[in-house]
């Protein structure tokens, strides 16, 4: 523990982090105090019974905000919240390879992995990320509208810049909650696009109990906004967390129940409709990954009927931005979900990069084929996307952990391929 103050070092206090009770710290603090349960409650504006529910155990306050500011007056330092909230030392992660099998890695493992793949300084970075999600920092005072630096955000995103998007997120979410302020829709529909994004992030680079607290926080914010979009965005992005924590049939129950509120809107905007298509993928690979044929197959389907009418080019700043070839590439990834790798390729026999407009989603393109010839047992074809992949969007490569473990079982077992040397040596990984 880094603090000097012996409570928060103390056997109890331990034990509190270990259980992830981060209410248990803000009574252990209310107490040491000598404050009342409406004593905090004073000081933070509500009740007696409203800090009697924060501090137990298990229990889920809506409001977040709260949460940060009871810790705050009773002297919980942010890094113990944040290990409390399963944020600094979280377990170990697992890591998706072929099919159901996976790869558990221990801390040290973990921080060699971000190292080897690029991430400037991730320790730090990280460390950033978590204290920003345990205690809102200062708003930064910057004069950019939040909207254009939201877009800004996704630039880097769909730019693999990952390092640099994870050391902007402190300052973005503080300026975003200080935004959301205002309790307008408008800005509780923006922090949850912010809090969406982030998820994201963590995803890909595979920090998904990091990613479970940011979903969380966009579905929240984007129930606050009562924005149907908004609320698809982030049960998306909560569902792809939920599936990557192995608790698939959750994941399925809340893409569906997504995907059914989007269709009651009438799809009376080509937005809805673009909503509508990128949730039946997200359905349909959500139920390929849980061994659900007849339905990811089904769904997959529609969603290439739901797609048929949008553009080839989805417009600048949509929030789905769905096409009729991404639905082709989700069709890739539903298959190799399924472990039919010869549909797989098929499915992608008539995908190019230049029917996707970023980098991440070109690069995505060569990583799913890559996976798919992988399940084949094809290492030539392999090495030859993933070398594709890495020369348009590194990143796709580099920092996600699924795929840097077919570079490094190649580096195992095929050395001698044209490429895998190039691929290992860009990756950092040592066979």
């Amino acid at each position: 523990m880094r603090t000097v103050d012996p409570l928060w070092s103390s056997a109890q206090a331990r034990t509190l982090v270990d259980h992830q009770d981060p209410g248990g710290l803000i009574r252990m603090g209310r107490v040491g105090r000598g404050w009342r349960q409406a004593d905090l409650g004073a000081r933070l504006g509500c009740s007696a019974s409203t800090v009697s529910r924060l501090e137990q155990r298990g229990s889920r306050t809506a409001d977040l905000r709260l949460l940060r500011r009871a810790a705050h007056e009773v002297g919980v330092p942010p890094h113990i919240l944040g290990a409390a909230l399963g944020l600094n030392t979280p377990p170990a992660t697992r890591v998706a390879a072929e099919g159901p099998r996976c790869a558990k890695e221990d801390p040290m493992r973990r921080r060699t992995l971000l190292a080897a793949a690029g991430l400037a300084a991730p320790a730090q970075l990280l460390t950033g990320v978590d204290d920003a999600l345990a205690i809102t920092p200062d708003p930064t005072g910057s004069t950019v509208p939040l909207d254009t630096r939201l877009a800004w955000a996704r630039t880097l995103f769909d730019a693999g810049k990952h390092a640099d998007l994870l050391g902007a997120l402190p300052g973005l979410l503080a300026d975003a909650h200080h935004g959301a302020r205002s309790r307008t829709d408008l800005a509780h529909a923006r922090l949850s696009s912010y809090y969406s994004l982030a998820a994201q992030l963590l995803v890909k680079i595979g920090r998904y109990d990091r990613a479970r607290l940011t979903a969380d926080r966009a579905t929240v914010y984007a129930e606050l906004s009562g924005s149907p979009l908004a609320s698809a965005a982030a049960a998306r992005e909560l569902s792809i967390v939920l599936r990557h924590q192995d608790q698939q049939g959750a994941a399925q129950r809340l893409i569906l129940g997504a995907a059914a509120q989007v269709e009651a809107t009438g799809l009376t905007t080509p937005a809805r409709s673009a909503a509508y298509a990128q949730m039946l993928c997200t359905t349909s690979y959500t139920a390929a990954r849980a061994g659900n044929r007849d339905q990811a197959l089904t769904m997959i389907r529609e969603a290439s009927r739901a797609a048929r009418d949008l553009p080839q080019q989805a417009p600048a700043g949509r929030l789905f931005p769905i096409t009729p070839a991404a639905v082709d590439l989700y069709e890739v990834g539903v298959h190799w979900a399924l472990g039919d790798a010869g549909a797989a390729l098929q499915a992608g026999r008539a995908l190019h990069p230049d029917q996707f407009p970023t980098a991440e989603r070109k690069g995505r393109m060569h990583t799913d084929l890559g996976r798919a010839w992988w399940q084949w047992g094809k290492p030539e074809q392999t090495a030859r996307e993933l070398l594709s992949a890495m020369r348009i969007s590194p990143g796709e490569v580099r920092d996600r952990p699924a795929i840097r473990q077919i570079v490094g079982d190649l580096a195992t077992r095929h050395p001698r391929v044209s490429g895998v040397r190039e691929l290992a040596a860009a990756t950092g990984v040592r066979d």
